[in-house]
């Protein structure tokens, strides 16, 4: 990192303290997103082991009652019983065998041997069961050897439901197919949950969305299964909404192909624990790095900026308040105080300069003052002396004379305008004017002719450029005078705009125009105008000339 970019000290010591925190604070994110989806990973792992745990149970818990069913048909078939003795050793197996409420047996000779604990069901239903579930689908192969063509349902009959495991022979033994009823609470000891599990629910569930029997907080509420039903093609695990529509995680396993799996649901307090975690890894790294921050910016403003703060506001403050100083304090940095003693070392030496300059400058003020005022007085004794002087001739050489005359006015005027109030100042243009035209009427007109001024402007002109205006407005004035008697004319002052005024001379008569000396256009330069019309007929001429303000 470049730290010369920076253009102060307070950014670029944050700079070095952002170069240090980030990769910090990027590694701290970085370990608390990785423990963060390791534990996340570690709880949908075990979510799925739960639920392949109860897969495994049910799985165990069928097998075994398809074991009990076949070694029943078996035996009844190698006995060679009566139909009524081996209806009778099938009740008494059913007695022996809790939850066994059912059993119906068919032989390949013909013979049948059917007994039931439940009143209201005998051969007949169980004889139409056997066939409907001979229809339908076998159970796929779990692994090992395969005992039967089984198929795992549930059935109602006489309103109650139960557990049906039907099993036909794929060999040329002497059983043909079997059925075995179970009152569904034998299942519910597989599906056993331990206290510990709270937010736990698991069900054996068909397709289609019936539940065959579950466990959890509330048993005979399904609400918590998924508002729609995913079918695990083996496995499956995800997140969705329940019947009551919170969100809830679920995994499930299939159990029976292609229509009996388990399914578990599980609440979000491990994934919260997970997140409080995560947040707690992740938040208090960086928590620590911004009081961290925080405590080296309050330092950087305490011990650095606050005393280079304080040294530039005094240097501010030298433009309005002469006796300002950078404050120099025993708890400053040795560094920093040694900055604010220069500066007001600095200071003292140049108040003394400016001292010095000051009277100097006053000195020459005053000394520029009289010569102005010497200059003043000069031509108004050269224009005393060509009034006096103007008494003893008459003709041309009298208007001669006026015209010098007027003309040192001009310079008279500028230079009292220009130190009205002691010191030098541009020249207001209307009162200049003013005085101009007055001169000129009572100098250079005669008296059938007449002098006006019309001037509309407050601008101003500094010494320089008014003088040679009044020169051009005399000169104009001057010849029109000459050869035109009985004429009236009239000096037209205007702003155009802000920084633009018009100067017009008109008659009241055509007059004949007369070409200006060579002088005329140095005038022109000078002031800085841009004649806008040509002397014609009436107008003597019109110029614009910018005052900038």
């Amino acid at each position: 990192m470049r730290l010369a970019r920076f253009k102060t000290v307070r950014g670029r010591l944050l700079a070095l303290l952002v170069a240090i925190v980030l990769p910090i604070a990027f590694l701290t994110a970085i370990a608390a997103i990785t423990t963060y989806r390791s534990v996340i990973g570690s709880i949908q792992s075990f979510q799925i082991r739960t639920a392949e745990d109860f897969a495994v149970r049910t799985r165990v818990w069928y097998r075994g009652a398809l074991r009990s069913l076949l070694t029943v048909g078996t035996t009844l078939a190698a006995v060679k019983t009566s139909d009524s003795d081996c209806s009778q050793i099938e009740r008494e197996m059913l007695t022996q065998v809790v939850g066994y409420r059912a059993v119906h047996i068919r032989m390949r000779d013909g013979r049948i041997c059917s007994a039931s604990l439940e009143a209201g069901i005998g051969e007949n239903e169980l004889a139409r069961e056997v066939e409907t579930l001979k229809t339908r689908p076998a159970v796929q192969v779990w692994g090992g050897t395969e005992l039967a063509r089984a198929r795992y349902d549930q059935i109602t009959l006489k309103g109650r439901r139960y557990l049906a495991v039907y099993a036909q022979s794929k060999t040329d033994g002497a059983m043909q197919d079997a059925l075995l009823l179970i009152d569904p609470d034998l299942l519910n000891q597989v599906f056993e949950v331990s206290s510990a599990d709270i937010g736990l629910a698991v069900a054996l569930v068909n397709r289609g969305g019936d539940v065959i029997t579950s466990r959890g907080p509330a048993e005979t509420d399904n609400s918590w299964l998924p508002a729609q039903e995913i079918v695990p093609v083996s496995d499956a695990h995800w997140e969705a909404q329940n019947r009551s529509g919170s969100m809830r995680s679920y995994a499930a396993r299939m159990v029976a192909e292609p229509d009996l799996y388990v399914i578990a649901s599980f609440d979000d307090t491990a994934e919260q624990a997970a997140r409080t975690q995560f947040l707690a890894l992740l938040v208090t790294p960086l928590l620590t790095l911004a009081l961290l921050c925080f405590v080296y910016l309050r330092a950087i403003d305490q011990h650095c900026v606050r005393w280079l703060r304080g040294i530039e506001a005094a240097a501010r403050a030298r433009a309005t308040v002469s006796s300002a100083r950078a404050a120099v304090a025993e708890d400053m940095p040795s560094d920093i105080r040694s900055v604010a003693e220069a500066f007001n070392t600095m200071v003292d030496d140049q108040e003394v300069r400016q001292r010095r300059l000051q009277t100097a400058l006053d000195d020459n003020r005053f000394l520029v003052r009289e010569l102005h005022h010497r200059v003043k007085n000069s031509l108004q004794v050269v224009q005393s002396y060509i009034g006096l002087s103007k008494r003893d001739y008459r003709g041309e050489a009298r208007l001669a004379l006026a015209d010098a005359e007027c003309r040192v006015h001009v310079l008279s005027a500028a230079y009292r305008f220009t130190l009205a109030d002691g010191e030098m100042q541009p020249v207001r243009v209307d009162l200049f004017l003013d005085d101009v035209v007055t001169m000129i009427s009572n100098l250079i007109r005669r008296r059938d002719q007449w002098v006006t001024g019309k001037i509309e402007t407050v601008s101003s002109l500094s010494v320089d450029r008014i003088i040679p205006l009044g020169f051009m407005i005399v000169d104009v004035v001057s010849r029109a005078l000459r050869s035109t008697p009985d004429v009236s004319i009239a000096v037209l002052v205007r702003d155009i705009d802000d920084q633009t005024i018009e100067v017009m001379i008109e008659a009241d008569r055509e007059i004949a125009y007369s070409e200006p000396p060579k002088l005329f256009a140095g005038l022109l330069t000078q002031i800085e105008a841009v004649q806008v019309k040509k002397p014609e007929r009436q107008i003597l001429g019109s110029w614009r000339v910018v005052h900038r303000g």
